[in-house]
């Protein structure tokens, strides 16, 4: 038998699952450092992508928060080509209007469908980043598709002088008219548009009227095209001749066939409007006024009340809904269920159909009516009063 030296080294087995071991910490140690890779490849991202975006599309927004600038650089790098590329160069320019109020979704939308650009998310995506979204203007634009997206978003900022579109809703206010005028691009402030239909002179009055306290029910609703620099008189006059133009001398034999003055007819014409959200339900509620005049009973129009009261603060409405019991009291001439027969004025401008509706009224026995409970804005009439109280909402 052979002796083995001392001095020469003893070879172990290694212990069980100790190979084991070593194999998955190497794996750990390469794992972690891929990670940390990852992780500064990510932080490196989120440094330069907003960098890169500044270089090609501009500074962001001030309100955008870190992680809104890292996502919308990513969205308009990886859109570049959409964004920067005419979608037809040479192409002529064509008018496209903005709309009073029109959403930047809408405007979006309308931009693609039309082929004047690509894509509508990355025209939205710009929009929010540079915080272009919020200066977007009503009026008319000559846009063409040889221009980029970006150019086309800046070209929305400010539409074509004397091509701004302004629009009067039917039912609304003198109040509400001078609200929408900044957003308009109309260069008529508010203030100085308050104080001339808050008494008019002469030469502003409608047809056939020799004194008004003010032009509340004149300003005929509708569609306009205004010039940008136009005057305030220019403009209450432009809005008072669209009236004289849409009552004609029938209608206005109507109101006299009903016993009214033409002051009178647009009073009630007011009310008719703001208590009908349905057009054609408009010549009925205006034969159950009528019949509660010719019968002496007071005129009970919830929208008297809300006219009466003013601009409701915490509702941020000129019309507050609901009223209370205590709305109901308010001490004005123009509060319908203190006072009989018409208020003083309008309450706001009818539209055409309301005035016709009062010219022309339907023939019914109806002294009531009340809103269905369905939410459709349509009514239910009634010709007693215990009726009336039957067709309330369970």
């Amino acid at each position: 038998m052979r002796k083995v030296s001392r001095t020469q080294p003893i070879k172990r087995k290694p212990a069980r699952g100790q190979a084991g071991i070593s194999f998955w910490r190497v794996l750990l140690v390469v794992f972690l450092l891929f990670a940390c890779l990852a992780l500064a490849a990510a932080a490196g991202a989120a440094v330069a992508l907003p960098a890169l975006a500044a270089q090609e599309f501009g500074p962001p927004a001030p309100g955008l928060s870190f992680t809104q600038r890292v996502l919308y650089s990513y969205r308009l790098l990886a859109n570049r080509n959409s964004l920067l590329t005419p979608l037809e160069p040479g192409a002529e320019a064509r008018p496209f209007i903005v709309g009073l109020g029109e959403s930047v979704n809408s405007i979006a939308t309308r931009l693609e469908e039309e082929r004047l650009i690509t894509n509508a998310d990355a025209f939205r995506t710009f929009l929010v980043y540079t915080g272009l979204d919020t200066g977007v203007q009503a009026g008319k634009y000559q846009l063409s598709p040889a221009m980029t997206t970006v150019e086309i978003a800046h070209a929305l900022q400010d539409p074509l002088p004397g091509a701004v579109e302004f629009h009067i809703l039917p039912g609304w206010r003198v109040e509400e008219i001078a609200e929408a005028l900044p957003a308009s691009g109309i260069e008529v402030s508010p203030v100085d548009f308050m104080t001339l239909v808050s008494d008019p002179p002469d030469n502003l009055l409608p047809a056939g009227v020799e004194y008004l306290d003010s032009l509340e029910g004149y300003l005929m609703p509708g569609a306009y095209t205004v010039e940008r620099a136009i005057s305030v008189e220019e403009l209450v006059s432009l809005f008072v001749r669209r009236f004289d133009e849409s009552v004609t001398a029938e209608m206005r034999a109507g109101f006299a066939n009903q016993g009214l003055t033409l002051e009178q007819a647009v009073t009630l014409a007011s009310i008719v409007q703001r208590e009908a959200m349905i057009e054609e339900e408009q010549p009925i509620i205006a034969s159950v006024f009528y019949n509660r005049l010719a019968n002496g009973m007071k005129l009970d129009s919830d929208p008297t009340v809300q006219y009466a009261l003013g601009y409701d603060h915490s509702g941020r409405t000129w019309w507050k809904n609901p009223l209370t019991a205590a709305d109901l009291q308010v001490n004005s001439r123009y509060n319908t269920y203190l006072h009989p027969g018409l208020p003083p004025g309008p309450i706001a401008n009818p539209g055409l159909p309301a005035l016709r509706a009062v010219a022309a009224p339907a023939t019914t026995p109806y002294f009531y009516f009340r809103a269905l409970c369905d939410g459709s804005g349509r009514h239910s009439f009634a010709v007693s009063y215990e009726e009336h109280l039957n067709n309330a909402c369970p």
